[in-house]
């Protein structure tokens, strides 16, 4: 919300500069994201009333001015304006006077005529970018009247940031009655008074579904001049609050908008035929809006219609085929209440938005339609003339507006400062809400432009607000402490986040939504939940995967020519079979191997050198891979990943396909592992040292070919007795002297006991159990 300060202080004047003032808004919940000057600073610039107009002796395009600045001597000033004409008011730049861009204006001859000064166009007031002409002041400003002061150019304009629950703040009036309440100043508000009915036109309006609009109130007005100037004042006040100028009757329903909250819409009532209707949208029915769009009507969007068509969308935007033009005589007023239900998501699903359906998807207040018809009609006939009908207001269901009930303990337990009753009977007062005291708690109805107030804590957050959150002191709460927790057995997302940067990986943060077209091209058979109303167009399926964001960080660093890329991501993927949303870790490498360096040779990371990262990071648990193809993933440079035999996710190659789709310039290593699968750990476990020698015996067995070594070891490790420590293959042979299809297998067996030496005996029998082991699981014969 824009507005003008110096609009502000005519509804509310708090002994407070402009650095206070916004401090004291934005303290009280209502924060001030920006304060611009109305204009660039300027002096020894006034008001000039152009007096003659001659053509320079010496210049074609040049001419002579002559013009009062209000002292007894006139001014001869040479001008090129095409629109400088006798009788203007104009902005005249004094000898000496300092313009924006440091330009100073001084006396000196232009084609051999002395210039005593400037007329200057808005743009070298950096008013605005129009250098066509001179800037035409308005009427009745007297000459020699300096021009910052004439149209207030010190004014102030105040951009504050809303909360969603704030829509009574959206005008002017709502900002006023904050204002007063936090400074205590006394607020004048726009007084609105029935209009004299001279007119018994009238038009009768029907609404199909009283839920989508509980009120719609409504006035016909006849014989306006709809070509009367917009007053300057007026003009003003809108454009400073960042609203073009139109038209008078366009400018006065925002106006309104802007002053009381209410939006407004004007209908030129030559156009309408029959009855108006408010009623949902019907299959086939299109309509072409103020803004040039042309729409397929949907069933959802409600309409303000007449008896043969749609005129406009319902607190959203009116029609092109209905508004005012410059020969408008009679007008249809409507101020309606919508139910927010009804507007809210529809501008963001057709693709623009308007001043009013930013105020109707928040919440109008539904006491304000009248009001508002009434204040506009006052402006239209005092501007534009004319005669007004009778006010037709049709009412529905409005919202109820339920008692809520604040107890003075409740304030004191959430703010941790006891207040008196007394002095949040005066937080109550200064707010204008209307209360009942119960003893010391109250019972509070909320007004209908305060939708925000619904529960206890709303009427908590109030007393706050205006007590002051920096009169709140500051004190430690009382709380007992006690160390959290920390099992051995379980590993946090945190610590394998750290563990992933200390082998060189870097963590990034990508969205949770992703492009349905990217998870379609990573897998054509995937179903993603689809998002009902996106952050983006594009960002519209959530991700089954974290590859999606992790490719784009890839293209964009491609992009920008980094040689070696490893990034990794913790978080959520959402599934659609069980709504399922584990958490995962995700990683992509790209690039060289290893940092650039003298001592090695450049090489390409690998599949290996990913594997390797993922063994550390999942130590002491065993990590394995075996085939298991995946769409997304080079069909014979992928595996799936087990960790402890069990499946936790995948690893490989990105696919050549997507290579081509995403434009790589060659294709990363990329992993996605189940959080919980690293989660647990074993609990350790402590055990003696020995105080007694080592025995190694080597172990050399010949297996068939497709028997893998780990199998080996795996189930030697299950049956060891407890004096092996260790297992370990230290050589794999293969030889012709070796029969065909079979390799030797040479393993180390490191044997100790804590309480006595092991002898010979010991150790042979603890090998022979190995050996009998694998010769009759594997058929291994001894070497």
């Amino acid at each position: 919300m824009k507005f003008s300060e110096h609009w502000l202080r005519s509804l509310v004047d708090p002994a407070l500069d402009t650095a206070g003032l916004c401090d004291a808004l934005t303290m009280a919940g209502l924060e001030v994201e920006d304060v611009a000057a109305a204009a660039p600073p300027f002096s020894g610039v006034v008001v000039g009333r152009i007096e003659s107009v001659e053509k320079h002796p010496d210049a074609d395009r040049l001419r002579v001015c002559t013009v009062d600045v209000g002292s007894p001597e006139r001014l001869t000033i040479v001008c090129g304006a095409p629109n400088a004409a006798a009788g203007l008011l104009v902005p005249c730049a004094l000898d000496g006077a300092q313009l924006p861009g440091d330009m100073t204006i001084r006396r000196t001859k232009m084609r051999g005529v002395e210039s005593q000064g400037m007329l200057c166009s808005a743009r070298e007031l950096g008013l605005s970018e129009d250098a066509s002409g001179l800037l035409e002041l308005p009427r009745g400003l007297a000459p020699g009247r300096d021009l910052r002061q004439a149209l207030a150019l010190d004014d102030a304009l105040i951009t504050i940031k809303l909360t969603p629950n704030r829509p009574d703040c959206l005008s002017m009036a709502g900002i006023a009655r904050e204002v007063a309440a936090i400074t205590g100043a006394a607020a004048a508000l726009p007084s609105i008074e029935p209009v004299t009915i001279d007119s018994d036109a009238t038009r009768n309006v029907r609404v199909e579904d009283e839920d989508a609009c509980p009120r719609f109130a409504s006035r016909v007005i006849e014989g306006i001049d709809a070509g009367a100037p917009t007053p300057a004042w007026m003009k003003e006040r809108i454009e400073r609050s960042g609203i073009r100028s139109i038209s008078a009757v366009v400018d006065i329903t925002n106006y309104v908008m802007l002053e009381l909250g209410q939006p407004l819409h004007a209908y030129d009532a030559r156009l309408l035929d029959g009855d108006v209707v408010v009623r949902f949208a019907r299959e086939g029915e299109t309509l072409t809006l103020l803004n040039g769009q042309t729409l397929a009507l949907e069933p959802d969007l409600l309409l303000v219609c007449d008896s043969a068509k749609p005129l406009g969308l319902a607190g959203i935007m009116g029609g092109e085929h209905s508004g005012i033009a410059g020969d408008t005589t009679t007008v249809f007023l409507e101020g309606a209440f919508w139910n927010p239900a009804v507007i809210q998501g529809k501008m963001r699903r057709l693709g623009f938005a308007s001043d009013a359906g930013y105020r109707f998807e928040r919440g109008v207040d539904f006491a304000l339609g009248p009001a508002g018809v009434e204040r506009a009609t006052q402006l239209i006939v005092d501007i534009c003339g004319g005669r007004a009908g009778p006010l037709s207001d049709l009412t529905g269901p409005l919202p109820p507006r339920k008692p809520v009930l604040l107890r003075s303990t409740r304030v004191a337990r959430l703010l941790g400062i006891a207040l008196a009753p007394d002095a949040i009977a005066d937080v109550f007062r200064r707010l204008a809400l209307p209360f009942t005291r119960q003893g010391d708690d109250f019972v509070v109805t909320p007004p209908s432009y305060r939708f925000d107030i619904a529960i206890e804590e709303d009427l908590v957050e109030e007393v706050a607000r205006i007590h002051g959150y920096d009169a709140i002191p500051t004190a430690p709460g009382r709380h007992l402490q006690r160390m959290l927790p920390a099992p051995e057995s379980v590993r946090s997302v945190g610590q394998l986040r750290r563990h992933l940067a200390a082998l060189d990986w870097q963590e990034v943060i990508t969205f949770s939504f992703v492009a349905s077209g990217v998870e379609a091209a990573l897998d054509p058979q995937g179903k993603p939940l689809a998002v009902l109303n996106p952050i983006a167009a594009q960002l519209d399926v959530m991700r089954t995967t974290l590859l999606p964001g992790l490719i784009e960080v890839l293209q964009t660093n491609v992009k920008r020519r980094l040689p070696r890329i490893r990034i990794f991501e913790a978080g959520r993927v959402f599934a659609r079979a069980d709504f399922a949303q584990p958490t995962r870790i995700g990683g992509l490498a790209f690039g060289p191997a290893d940092p650039e360096q003298w001592a090695a040779q450049l090489r390409h990371v690998d599949f290996f050198d990913v594997k390797g990262d993922l063994e550390a990071l999942a130590a002491p648990l065993s990590l394995t891979t075996r085939s298991m193809p995946r769409p997304w993933l080079h069909p014979g440079r992928s595996a799936e990943v087990l960790i402890d035999r069990k499946a936790a996710g995948w690893l490989g190659e990105l696919h050549p396909r997507l290579v081509r789709h995403f434009e790589l310039p060659s294709a990363p290593i990329v992993f996605e592992l189940d959080a919980a699968a690293l989660a647990t750990l074993p609990l350790p476990v402590g055990h003696a040292v020995s105080r007694f020698p080592v025995v190694r015996r080597d172990m050399a067995i010949i297996i068939n070919e497709n028997i893998a070594v780990q199998d080996i070891l795996d189930a030697l490790n299950q049956m060891k007795p407890a004096s092996v420590e260790t297992l370990r293959v230290f050589d794999v042979y293969r030889g012709a002297e070796l029969p065909a299809g079979r390799k030797s297998v040479a393993i180390l067996v490191l044997m100790r006991d804590t309480q006595r030496t092991l002898t010979d005996e010991d150790s042979e029998t603890v090998v022979a159990k190995l050996l009998s082991t694998v010769q009759d699981r594997f058929g291994a014969t001894l070497r």
